[in-house]
């Protein structure tokens, strides 16, 4: 049986190489995805690591809770902290660490790196080990800089010339003194790194007199242990929080670990899409195979062959292609691996140097996935070969599937997709997270009945496409005819097309429909002409507001500056804007009470209303950062949204009690001509043609929501679309399989008349059919779960409404269509060269 079975694999090797292709694919998906994330941990982990090489031992502020009275702190690290840590025994010396934004602009100024990776320090002294200079000198003073060497090559910088920079706002000129290489992994990922002297890093991120870190290294023969130690017990662990370097290099390797494996999981769960809809293909072809050599197989039990031994020989096969699939891909996806690491280099996000790296795990999951998925889907059609009676050898094919078998097959459809249906209803009424778990599980348990009810459904859907088939003539009619032939490998083919279509058209949906929310809420929320905002999200300085202020044309503006605050013993956030412009700039539903905010008078969002019991007219005490209390007054309930929420509080009330000085989130612009490329030229020199600033229109807003959506939907489709390909081996392979099987049909059909064009035209029409139909299928499943997740989705943005995507589902119905054409290509000119004569003795 053994011997039969490999035989049986090197007889049908063209009818298999659909499957080892489908199966290679998945695995190639899968071992990349292993290869690529395991290589990129590695080298940030390695390169992170060497960031602590030069500590031992790191101090951090403690932390002073908050109470009724009084908002949170950080204790703060003072110079005194740093001359106490340099004399603790063991102690070979101490560094303060500064860090902050700081924007860098190349030489035609724009912002080199990203909002959240430009990133600022201190320079410790002439010789800090942590930056080794490259050439140049160290920075001193309030105009000097350096860089390092690859933000250098990339912005154009040689040392002596002048860095256009930002730090909160302002354009800053310093001269660039030196050049320093560094392991930072903002830096190696693509971001920069510019550093200061001590005293003006302090002036610049607001911090002066105080660090956010002192690194302390140990002197030789004192362990990191040890010298914690003496730490704690000199500076007090109330006061500073401490970790050995060896900790936090554990910590990062195990963040990056964690990071790396959300990607990790993103992945493989497409590839597990991809897997299972090679699924379809492997059953498909093995249900045909065993079709095809029923009187072969039916003999064999004749001879003496048990159940067991036939199903058996079946695996046997199926792992052959497994195992040759398994390997393939593992070799594919190691390419894949590397090409996907030179790509992230390519776009401009620096992965630091290091090897692939190929794991056990990454071969044994590959080979393991492989064999068990090709496996599992021979598994069905193996056990109906065993049950193929002896009786059947006197018989051209085996019998029908019986009508019993039929209505159990749709009885448990029918029950699994109502069950389905009915999950993914009671999630639309649940609010939050709590509906999201019985969506999916309501989701998968809907796609799985709507599968099993493929063949009773592909009928009636095939049959409303007869009118357009009439138009081909005898060749539309045997299309028709041949698609509902066996329902049961028709539905199986589809599905896998199915699949694929569902995903796309409900993260359309979702995106689309999104995208409109958000447009909305900025269009209705938002009366100023602009919002400007620091690129990385940090706060503005104050001086940005007052040149726009003085910018010719400007008519009102606002900061929005946040200030925490204790009101009834909780902790709670609040925005100072401009009482007496705010009303200008904003408009947002007011659902009690006056938008007014002016002295103690203030407004607050629903949500915060609610929380504590508050309407217009109430009443409430605040205690304010610097520990000062003062009685405010409700004028007014807005209704929130994700763009504005909050207590609004007049600056000029709240101002005085912000401790670490005013600074604005973002600033509200309102102009006498309105938003137009002129007034945002000027608003751009007014700022000093800033690129760490953004100035945003509405439409910018919606543009930067719409960029990441865009982003985020391409990426999605370029993952989805491996399972389209392994859908179109399927309908290719099928067809194939189809088209021998009725070669003495086909061989008639020649005999009577039909030419090689009309046979072509049949095939051809028979996969057009065939997809469509899946297409129809994943489109109708897509916009149902799109139309559930929205559901769940408005309940936390007001503003959301279904928005089907017809240009898009229009395109994918054609893509359907393309896909039914292109996979018809080969087997329907294998169809058409068939020598009649030769067909009709055929078997």
């Amino acid at each position: 049986m053994f011997r039969t079975a490999l035989r049986n694999v090197f007889a049908h090797k063209a009818r298999l190489l659909m499957t080892v292709l489908a199966v290679m694919l998945g695995v190639a998906f899968v071992s990349g995805t292993l290869v690529f994330t395991n290589t990129i941990s590695s080298a940030l982990e390695k390169s992170s690591s060497k960031g602590f090489d030069q500590v031992d031992v790191a101090v951090t502020p403690g932390w002073k809770d908050g109470t009724d009275d009084k908002v949170g702190e950080d204790i703060e690290l003072t110079d005194a902290t740093l001359e106490k840590a340099r004399s603790v025994p063991g102690a070979a010396s101490a560094t303060g660490v500064l860090s902050g934004y700081a924007a860098v602009a190349d030489q035609d100024g724009k912002l080199v790196g990203n909002g959240f990776s430009t990133k600022g320090g201190n320079y410790w002294g002439d010789k800090d080990s942590r930056y080794p200079l490259k050439e140049g000198t160290a920075p001193h003073g309030k105009d000097q800089v350096a860089l390092d060497a690859e933000t250098a090559k990339r912005a154009g910088y040689r040392v002596g010339d002048q860095v256009r920079m930002s730090v909160d706002g302002p354009v800053l000129t310093p001269t660039l003194t030196g050049v320093f290489t560094t392991d930072d992994g903002n830096v190696t990922a693509g971001g920069s790194l510019a550093l200061f002297d001590t005293a003006t890093a302090q002036r610049l991120f607001h911090k002066q007199g105080t660090y956010d870190e002192i690194d302390v290294r140990a002197a030789p023969g004192t362990t990191q242990d040890q010298l914690r130690a003496g730490l704690d017990k000199a500076l007090g662990t109330k006061n500073v929080e401490t970790e050995t370097g060896q900790h936090l290099a554990d910590e990062q390797a195990e963040m990056i670990s964690s990071s790396m494996s959300s990607m990790k999981q993103l992945l493989l769960g497409f590839a597990g899409v991809s897997l299972f809809v090679g699924i379809f293909i492997i059953a498909n072809t093995f249900t045909m195979l065993v079709a095809q050599r029923t009187k072969e197989l039916a003999l064999m039990r004749a001879v003496g062959a048990s159940r067991r031994q036939v199903t058996r020989s079946v695996l046997i096969e199926a792992f052959v292609v497994g195992a040759v699939a398994a390997v393939t891909g593992l070799a594919v996806g190691v390419g894949i691996g590397a090409g996907m690491r030179s790509l992230m280099n390519g776009t401009g996000a620096i992965i630091p140097d290091g090897p692939l790296v190929i794991s056990m795990g990454t071969v044994v999951s590959a080979l393991v996935v492989g064999v068990l998925i090709t496996m599992l889907a021979a598994w069905l059609p193996g056990r109906r070969a065993a049950r193929i009676p002896p009786v059947a050898a006197m018989n051209a094919v085996h019998a029908a599937p019986t009508a019993k078998s039929l209505i159990l097959r749709n009885t448990l459809g029918s029950l699994v997709s109502a069950a389905g249906t009915a999950a993914v209803l009671a999630a639309t009424t649940m609010k939050g997270d709590a509906g999201q778990a019985p969506m999916a599980l309501g989701a998968a348990l809907l796609v799985i009945g709507v599968f099993i009810l493929t063949p009773l459904l592909s009928r009636p859907l095939i049959a409303a496409a007869s009118p357009l088939l009439r138009v081909f003539g005898i060749s539309g009619k045997l299309a028709r005819l041949n698609s509902v032939r066996n329902p049961r490998r028709t539905a199986a083919t589809a599905s896998a097309l199915m699949i694929g279509l569902t995903l796309i058209t409900g993260l359309t949906v979702i995106a689309g429909s999104v995208q409109s929310a958000i447009n909305k809420m900025a269009a209705d929320a938002i009366k100023a002409d602009y919002v400007v905002s620091m690129a990385n999200g940090n706060s503005l300085s104050s001086d940005v507001r007052e040149s726009l202020d003085k910018t010719a044309g400007t008519t009102a503006t606002s900061g929005l500056s946040n200030s925490p605050a204790v009101i009834g013993g909780s902790g709670e956030d609040l925005t100072g804007v401009n009482g007496k412009t705010i009303g200008q700039l904003v408009e947002l539903p007011v659902k009690d009470g006056e938008f007014t905010v002016g002295g103690t008078r203030v407004v607050v969002d629903d949500a915060t209303a609610e929380d504590h019991h508050w309407s217009a007219g109430s009443a409430f005490t605040v205690t304010y950062e610097d520990g000062k209390k003062q009685r405010l007054t409700v004028a007014g309930v807005y209704e929130a949204n994700d763009m504005i929420r909050g207590i609004m509080v007049d600056s000029p009330t709240l101002t005085p009690h912000m401790t670490d000085g005013v600074s604005d989130m973002q600033v509200m612009v309102k102009t006498s001509g309105g938003a137009s490329d002129a007034t945002k030229d000027k608003l751009t020199k007014a700022l000093g043609e800033n690129p760490a600033i953004k100035i945003q229109d509405r439409q910018d807003i919606s543009n930067e929501v719409a960029q990441m959506f865009t982003l985020m939907l391409n990426m999605l489709y370029g993952l989805l679309a491996m399972a389209v390909v392994v859908a179109v081996l399927g309908v290719i392979n099928t067809l194939a399989m189809s088209v021998f099987e009725r070669q003495q049909e086909i061989g008639m059909l020649r005999a009577i008349g039909i030419d090689r064009k009309g046979i072509k035209r049949m095939v051809r029409l028979e996969s057009l059919v065939i997809s469509l139909f899946g297409g129809v299928l994943g489109i109708g499943l897509g916009v149902f779960f799109g139309w559930a997740a929205g559901e769940l989705i408005g309940k936390t943005m007001s503003t959301y409404t279904l928005i089907l995507p017809w240009g898009r589902m229009g395109v994918f119905l054609a893509l359907a269509a393309v896909v039914g054409i292109l996979a018809a290509l080969w087997p329907a000119r294998r169809a058409a060269r068939l020598n009649m004569l030769s067909a009709i003795k055929a078997e």
